[in-house]
Parts: C-alpha cells; sequence; structure tokens
C-alpha cells in the first residue's frame, strides 16, 4: 500500500494529474469531462513542465478540432514548436493540421505534413489515418476537376 502511494506521489511530480486524467476521458470520447480538466490548468506555463507544454497544446487542440477544427491548428502548430518527445504524438499534431489543411482546400501544405506524419510515425500507429487521409486527398482532386468544368465524356 505504501508503496502503490510512492508510486503515485512520485508519478504525480513529474506528469500533472490534469493532463493525466484529461488523457483518460480523451481516450474513453469524453471530451467534456477531458476539457473540465485541462481548463483547470490555468497557466501551464507555471504548472507544467517545459516538456509537458507541447502535450498540453495537442490536448487543447485535439479537444478543439472536436468542436470547431479551424480554430484547432493554432494549438496543434504551437504543440509542434514547443516540441514532444514522442514520435507518434508529433505525427498526430501533423496528422491533423493535415486534415486541416484539407479543410481549407490547401492541397500542397496538406502533402506536406501528411508526408512529415508519415516520417514521425516510426510505429506505424497511424498508417490507418494516414492512407484514409491520401485517399481523401485523392477525391479532392476529383472534385476540383468536376467544379473546375472540364467535360466528362
Amino acid at each position: 500500500m505504501v508503496l502503490f502511494l510512492g508510486g503515485i506521489v512520485l508519478l504525480s511530480f513529474f506528469f500533472n494529474e490534469n493532463m493525466i486524467i484529461a488523457q483518460w476521458f480523451l481516450r474513453k470520447e469524453q471530451n467534456d469531462k477531458a476539457e473540465v480538466w485541462l481548463l483547470k490548468i490555468k497557466d501551464y506555463e507555471k504548472e507544467l513542465n517545459k516538456q509537458q507544454y507541447g502535450y498540453y497544446n495537442l490536448l487543447i487542440g485535439l479537444i478543439e478540432s472536436r468542436k470547431a477544427p479551424m480554430k484547432s491548428e493554432k494549438y496543434f502548430k504551437k504543440a509542434l514548436q514547443l516540441g514532444m518527445k514522442m514520435s507518434h504524438n508529433t505525427a498526430l499534431a501533423k496528422l491533423s493540421l493535415a486534415g486541416i489543411s484539407m479543410a481549407k482546400r490547401n492541397k500542397r501544405e496538406a502533402q506536406m505534413y501528411l508526408s512529415e506524419a508519415t516520417k514521425e510515425d516510426k510505429n506505424k500507429l497511424l498508417t490507418e489515418q494516414i492512407k484514409m487521409m491520401k485517399t481523401q486527398m485523392a477525391q479532392m482532386d476529383k472534385q476540383q476537376v468536376v467544379r473546375g468544368g472540364y467535360r466528362q465524356f
């Protein structure tokens, strides 16, 4: 029992408990509860370690992307700017930015983020999502041809 309590104290020293609980709620698809826990962090620069700044912005971006995808772009860019240790989190941020770029009809930027996400996904955790994004990009090309007024025979 003492070992368990000591482990919790040690864990909460290195990792913010609000972020851990918010990640748990995100995995359970309970975004409103995850947002409540993340909003308990008033000033992340004072309450978190420097290594956690990027992860905080990534979590805020993931929550925001479900409500208003275009507003989440600044959080993903900030997370990439601050840096994250795990490559799959960097890949997730770049994949999200690729989706936002596709929604803005900016194909060149979307391709850039998608290729960077592919390079960062070393453990192949996001291969299905990357394939899906590439097929959506191909469909986007077909839609532009039809909208552009090319004749179809």
